[in-house]
């Protein structure tokens, strides 16, 4: 019986350990995403806030008729400064993002976003993200629209 505590106890211990040095990598990665990309892309459209959360590596993909497309985070945030200098009282969508933390490992992360525009389902998101020195970042998106 003494063996068997024992064994729980070297099996439970250790998992519990990681269990708490994890959470604050996964409040971290999602506070990530939702701060960088569900509010500063699609609620505030906020550059700046783009420019902190994304790497400046990011690459989305996008799956068209075309073909596999790239963009990168420069030419996303110049689309949007370019709408927000077209459109610069334009009113906000309400916008909902329920954020699901797929993986952790390391100082990787893979986050799946389901992300709502006035109440309809507009995308689900797959961003990925490193931990850098300076905290996680968000280095490649690819999607699926819904209509």
């Amino acid at each position: 019986m003494k063996q068997v505590f024992v064994l729980l106890a070297v099996l439970v211990v250790p998992l519990s350990s990681i269990a708490r040095v994890d959470t604050g990598d996964k409040d971290a990665a999602l506070k990530t995403v939702e701060e960088a990309y569900v509010l500063g892309i699609h609620t505030n459209r906020d550059t700046e806030a783009m420019r902190k959360g994304f790497h400046e590596g990011f690459i989305m993909f996008i799956n068209s008729e075309e073909g596999l497309r790239q963009v990168t985070r420069d030419e996303w945030i110049a689309r949007i400064d370019e709408g927000n200098k077209k459109e610069p009282n334009r009113p906000k969508r309400k916008i909902k993002g329920d954020l699901t933390l797929l993986d952790l490992n390391g100082k990787a992360a893979v986050v799946k976003v389901d992300l709502y525009r006035d109440g309809k389902h507009a995308y689900t998101d797959f961003m990925s993200l490193y931990k850098f020195e300076d905290g996680w970042k968000i280095v490649g998106k690819i999607f699926q629209g819904h209509k």
